[in-house]
C-alpha cells in the first residue's frame, strides 16, 4: 500500500517537474491484461484523453504512455483504463466492468504486481518488446495482392475477432522467417519474410489449414467448423466489401448475429451502468453473449455464491413465466403446490418461496400478497438476465433475505433496436403470446415496451375425478420502461418503469360455473381475480471525476388486489406499498477500500377479509445501513449491517458478510454468514391449502401481526468452487453447504388436525441444513453437461413435536445435458436441450384421523421428472422450438382426498407432492427483427 502510495506521490511529482520544461510527459505503468484484444481495449481507453497516447505490451504489461500535461494527467488516464476494465497500480477495475470483458481477456488478478510479467492467461505469440503500429488500409486499397515497401506483401484473410487474429498470426510464423500482422477491422494480413526460405503461397496455405479464408485459399469446411463460435467469421461477404464485414468485434463487444442467434438480449455496455445500484450486491449484471459464454455461470468475482443465469438459459424449456425459469437450474426446486389451483412455487436451501428476497430491477417484487401467484407475473420472454444468490445477500437490498435472493432484469437496451414475437401453445391447451419492442429515441433516451397475454381454455381431466387439472382463465399483462443514461457527460442516469397486471382463474369441478355456482354447494370451484399495478423509478449521479463516488435513488409503489373465493370460503386482500431506498457508495483512500452508506423506507398498508373476518394492519419501516467492501489480491470481503425500525416487530439490527478467498488460482473458498427477518402474510401464504375443508386458525402469540411475531433466522454457509480441464475442456465443481437457524418461524401446521391450519409462534429448535455439489462441464465440443445432488435435512418445532418439513424430499438429483451444433453464416443453428430430475421421499402431513379410505402414507415415493427440447434457427430472424414436459408421464394418483365429496369434512386438495399433469408437447415460435 505504501509503495503504491510512493509510487503514486512520484509520479505526480515528476509530471509537476519536467512539466516545467516541456508540456510533452512520457510514463511508464503497469496494466494488467492477457492478449490482442487486452491491448486494444487498453489502449483506445488511453487515446479518450486529449493528447494521450499509449503502447502496452502483452508480455511485460507495461503501458507507455506520452501526453500534453496542459491537457490531462496521468491520474485521468488510468480512470479511463480502470473503467474500460483492467486493474493497474493506480486503480482496481470494477467487479462489474472486469466481468463484462470478453473471456480471454479475463486475466489474472492475483499475481503480485513484481510478478507480473508473462502471467497466468497471457496468450499473444510473437509480441515484440515494443510492437510495431498497424499500418490503417482500407479494403478498397487492397483488392488484389499488393506489394508495400514497409512489408513483403499485404493480402485479405477473412476473420472476426482477437482470437483469429492471434491463430492467423500464428499460423504465419509457423513458416520460417515469417511474420505476420493481421488487422481485425480491415482483415488486411501484412507479412515479412525472407523469400529464399518460403513463399506467399507456403504461408497462405498455412493460414487456410488454420481454418481461414484468404485471398488465395478457402479453408477446408472441417477447419472452418473447427473454430471457436466467436471465430466462426462470414464467408459471404464479397472481397471488396470485407473490411467490418458480418460479424466483426473488437473491444469485448458481442457482434449483433452473436446476440440474436443465441437470442441473449444482452446490453452494451452503456445499457444500464448504474453502480449505484449493482456493484457487489445482486446487479444489473451486463451479461455479454461473447463466444460459448455459459448460459449460466457463477461470478467469479463476488463474495458471494452468485450465479448469473442469461436469456440463452431460458430458452432451454417452454419458460413460460419465473416459477418455469429454473427447470434447467440445480439450484432452485419447482414444487407443485395444489391440486385444485395447480398453484407452482419455488424452494431454495431446502425452504419455501417466502424466505428467499425475489426483486424485479433490484426493487421488491413477490412479497406480501403477491407471494402466492407472483411468480406467474413475470413472463420468460421479457428476462433478460436473472442474478442468484445463495444465502444471505446485501444488507443495501433489505432486510427480508434468507436463503438467498433472486433479482430479474427486464429488456432494455441503448444501442440498438430491436422488436421481437413469440408465439407458444401446448396440448394441455395453453397459448400465449409476447412482444418485447426496444429502440432508442436518441443518444440519450431509449424505451421499451412489454407484453404478454395467454389463456388457458380447455376444462381438461386427464384422471376422470370430476375436477379440472389445471385452472381455466387469461391474463394482460403489459410494461412500459423508459431509460436516460448521460453518465459520461452530466453524470445523471435514470430508469423509469410502468406496469399492469390483470389475471382471472376459475378452478374447481369440470361442470363449475363461476356465475351460477359460485360460493354456493351445487359444484366446488375456486375463483382468483388479481389486479396489479407498479410505478418505479431509479436515479444516480457520478460525481465528477470521481468515477468511484455516486449517489443512487430508488422509488417504487405497488398496488395489489385479489379477490378469490375457494368452495364456499372467501378470501380478499389489498395491499398498498411504498419503497425508497437512499444509496452513497464511494472509497475509503482506495478502490480498495469501498462503502456504501444509506437509508430506506418501506410502507405496507394490508387490508384482507377472510370468511367474514376483517385483518387489518399497517407496516412502517424506517431503516439505515451500511456496507463496507475490501477487494485484494486473494481476498474479498463485504462486511455490512443495518438497522430497521419496524413499528409492529420492533427494532432488528441485521448484520451480514461475505467473503472470498482464493486459495489457489483455480480453488476459491467462500463464507457467508446473516442475519434475516420478515412478517408473515398467513392467507396469502395459505392458499395453496385453501382448496380443501380445513379453515385458518391462528393462536395468539402476543405479537402485532396477526398475534404472532416476526420469523427470525441466521444463515451461515460455505462453499468450494474447483475450476479445471477434462477431456480438453472447462470444467467446474461447486460445493456447498448452507444451515438456516431460526429463532421463530411461522409455518402452517397441518399434522395437528385435517381440519385446520393452524399458525402459530415456533420458538423451538426449527431449521434447514442444504448441501449441494454441481459438476459443470463439456465431455465432447459443443455438449454442455450438468450434474447436481442435493440433501436436505430440514426441521421445524411443531405443537406435536419435532418433524421434517411436509413436501421437502431429503434426496434431489438434476442432470441437464444441452448439445448446439455451430452457428453457420447465415445464423441457422440446432439446439437439443434435455432436464432430467431425481425427486426423493418426502413427508406427507398426518391424516391418521381420517376413515382408513382418505388417509396417505406416512412418506410419498420418489420419482423421475424429463424434459427435453429441440429448436431450429433457421437464420437471425426466426426460431422455432418443440419440446415435450414429464416425458415420463409420472403422475400423483388421487392427488385430491374425498374428491367426490368436495363439501365433506375430508376434502383436501393441498396434499401434493408430484405432477397432477400427464405429460405435454409444446409449440413455440420467434421472431425478431
Amino acid at each position: 500500500m505504501y509503495k503504491q502510495i510512493f509510487f503514486v506521490l512520484t509520479l505526480l511529482l515528476s509530471i509537476g517537474l519536467f512539466g516545467q520544461k516541456s508540456t510533452i510527459t512520457t510514463e511508464e505503468i503497469l496494466v494488467r491484461g492477457n492478449c490482442g484484444m487486452c491491448k486494444d481495449n487498453i489502449e483506445n481507453a488511453v487515446k479518450k484523453e486529449s493528447s494521450a497516447e499509449g503502447t502496452w505490451n502483452v508480455k511485460t504489461k507495461v503501458l507507455k504512455l506520452s501526453f500534453d500535461a496542459k491537457k490531462t494527467n496521468l491520474d485521468k488516464i488510468m480512470r479511463r483504463v480502470t473503467a474500460a476494465g483492467y486493474d493497474n497500480q493506480l486503480y482496481t477495475a470494477d467487479d462489474k466492468d472486469y466481468r463484462n470483458l470478453a473471456d480471454c481477456c479475463q486475466y489474472d488478478r492475483v499475481t503480485a504486481w513484481d510478478n507480473i510479467e508473462n502471467s497466468e492467461g497471457t496468450h499473444f505469440d510473437g509480441q515484440a518488446e515494443a510492437p510495431q503500429e498497424v499500418a490503417t488500409i482500407t479494403s478498397n486499397q487492397v483488392k488484389a495482392i499488393t506489394k508495400s515497401s514497409d512489408f513483403k506483401e499485404q493480402i485479405l484473410v477473412r476473420g472476426n475477432c482477437s482470437m483469429c487474429k492471434e491463430t492467423i498470426e500464428t499460423a504465419v510464423s509457423k513458416e520460417a522467417t515469417a511474420k505476420g500482422t493481421w488487422n481485425i477491422q480491415t482483415k488486411v494480413l501484412e507479412l515479412d519474410f525472407d523469400e529464399s526460405k518460403t513463399s506467399l503461397d507456403k504461408i497462405m496455405r498455412r493460414v487456410a489449414a488454420a481454418g481461414y479464408d484468404n485471398q488465395l485459399y478457402t479453408a477446408d469446411d472441417k477447419d472452418y467448423n473447427n473454430l471457436p463460435d466467436c471465430c466462426l467469421y462470414d464467408r459471404v461477404t464479397a472481397w471488396d466489401n470485407i473490411e467490418n464485414s458480418k460479424g466483426t468485434h473488437v473491444d469485448g463487444e458481442a457482434t449483433p448475429e452473436q446476440k440474436n442467434v443465441a437470442d441473449s438480449n444482452t446490453e452494451s455496455e452503456e445499457d444500464e451502468d448504474y453502480s449505484w445500484l449493482n456493484e457487489d450486491a445482486i446487479s444489473l449484471a451486463n451479461v455479454s453473449a461473447v463466444g460459448n459464454k455459459a448460459a449460466t455461470a457463477l461470478d467469479g468475482k463476488s463474495a458471494g455464491l452468485t450465479f448469473n443465469i442469461d436469456s440463452k438459459e431460458l430458452l432451454k424449456a417452454a419458460c413460460c413465466n419465473l416459477s418455469e425459469s429454473f427447470e434447467t437450474n440445480a439450484t432452485v426446486d419447482v414444487n407443485y403446490a395444489n391440486a385444485v389451483t395447480g398453484t407452482k412455487q419455488i424452494k431454495m436451501l431446502g425452504l419455501d418461496q417466502k424466505y428467499t428476497l425475489i426483486t424485479k430491477e433490484l426493487l421488491p417484487e413477490i412479497r406480501g400478497l403477491a407471494s402466492a401467484y407472483g411468480m406467474n407475473f413475470i413472463p420468460g420472454r421479457w428476462v433478460q438476465g436473472i442474478q442468484l444468490t445463495k444465502g444471505g445477500s446485501t444488507v443495501t437490498n433489505g432486510y427480508e433475505s434468507i436463503s438467498g435472493q433472486i433479482n430479474t432484469e427486464l429488456f432494455k437496451t441503448h444501442d440498438k433496436n430491436k422488436t421481437s414475437l413469440n408465439f407458444f401453445g401446448d396440448t394441455n391447451s395453453r397459448i400465449e403470446g409476447n412482444i418485447v419492442h426496444a429502440d432508442t429515441i436518441n443518444g440519450k433516451w431509449a424505451h421499451s415496451f412489454l407484453a404478454h397475454a395467454n389463456a388457458t381454455i380447455d376444462r381438461q381431466d386427464s384422471n376422470d375425478d370430476g375436477f379440472m387439472d389445471q385452472p381455466i382463465g387469461k391474463q394482460l399483462n403489459a410494461t412500459y420502461l423508459l431509460n436516460y443514461n448521460d453518465l459520461d457527460n452530466s453524470g445523471i442516469g435514470t430508469h423509469f418503469g410502468i406496469s399492469f397486471i390483470d389475471d382471472h382463474r376459475t378452478a374447481g369441478q369440470v361442470d363449475f360455473v363461476e356465475d351460477y355456482h359460485k360460493l354456493g354447494t351445487e359444484k366446488y370451484g375456486v375463483g382468483i381475480d388479481i389486479s396489479r399495478f407498479q410505478v418505479w423509478n431509479k436515479t444516480g449521479y457520478v460525481f465528477k471525476d470521481k468515477p468511484y463516488q455516486s449517489l443512487g435513488w430508488m422509488n417504487q409503489y405497488t398496488y395489489h388486489e385479489q379477490k378469490s373465493f375457494f368452495g364456499t370460503t372467501p378470501y380478499n386482500g389489498i395491499q398498498r406499498s411504498i419503497y425508497s431506498n437512499l444509496i452513497f457508495e464511494s472509497i475509503l483512500g482506495s478502490t480498495l477500500h469501498k462503502y456504501k452508506a444509506g437509508a430506506s423506507f418501506l410502507h405496507d398498508q394490508y387490508d384482507e377479509v377472510y370468511q367474514v373476518n376483517d385483518y387489518k394492519r399497517t407496516e412502517t419501516v424506517p431503516g439505515a445501513f451500511f456496507e463496507y467492501t475490501y477487494t485484494g489480491d486473494k481476498l474479498t470481503a463485504v462486511l455490512g449491517s443495518r438497522v430497521d425500525f419496524h413499528n409492529l416487530a420492533g427494532t432488528q439490527f441485521t448484520p451480514r458478510a461475505n467473503l472470498k478467498y482464493v486459495l489457489f488460482p483455480k480453488t476459491t473458498l467462500r463464507a457467508s454468514a446473516g442475519r434475516g427477518f420478515r412478517t408473515a402474510n398467513v392467507f396469502s401464504e395459505a392458499q395453496s391449502f385453501l382448496a380443501s375443508n380445513r379453515t385458518v386458525e391462528i393462536i395468539d402469540g402476543g405479537g402485532d401481526i396477526y398475534g404472532l411475531d416476526p420469523e427470525i433466522a441466521w444463515n451461515y454457509g460455505i462453499s468450494l468452487h474447483q475450476e479445471f480441464r477434462i477431456f480438453g475442456n472447462k470444467s467446474n465443481i461447486i460445493a456447498d453447504y448452507f444451515i438456516t437457524d431460526f429463532e421463530n418461524q411461522i409455518l402452517p401446521d397441518l399434522d395437528q388436525s385435517t381440519k385446520k391450519i393452524l399458525f402459530y409462534n415456533m420458538e423451538g429448535k426449527s431449521y434447514a441444513r442444504a448441501f449441494q455439489i454441481q459438476w459443470d462441464f463439456e465431455p465432447v465440443k459443443r455438449l454442455e453437461a450438468r450434474l447436481a445432488y442435493k440433501n436436505y435435512q430440514t426441521q421445524g418445532d411443531y405443537l406435536s413435536g419435532a418433524k421434517d418439513l411436509p413436501f421437502t424430499p431429503e434426496h434431489r438429483g438434476f442432470m441437464n445435458l444441452a448439445y448446439n451444433t455451430w452457428i453457420k453464416a447465415n445464423g441457422s443453428q440446432w439446439s437439443f436441450d434435455t432436464t432430467l430430475q431425481y425427486v426423493g421421499e418426502q413427508r406427507i402431513p398426518n391424516t391418521s384421523t381420517n376413515p382408513v379410505e382418505f388417509q396417505t402414507p406416512d412418506y410419498a415415493d420418489s420419482y423421475f421428472l424429463l424434459n427435453a427440447q429441440i429448436a431450429r434457427q433457421f437464420n437471425k430472424t426466426l426460431r422455432v422450438y418443440l419440446g415435450a414436459e414429464n416425458i415420463l408421464g409420472y403422475t400423483q394418483d388421487n392427488p385430491i382426498i374425498d374428491v367426490q365429496n368436495p363439501f365433506g369434512e375430508y376434502f383436501d386438495g393441498g396434499m401434493v407432492w408430484a405432477p397432477i399433469m400427464p405429460g405435454s408437447v409444446y409449440l413455440g415460435l420467434d421472431i425478431e427483427f
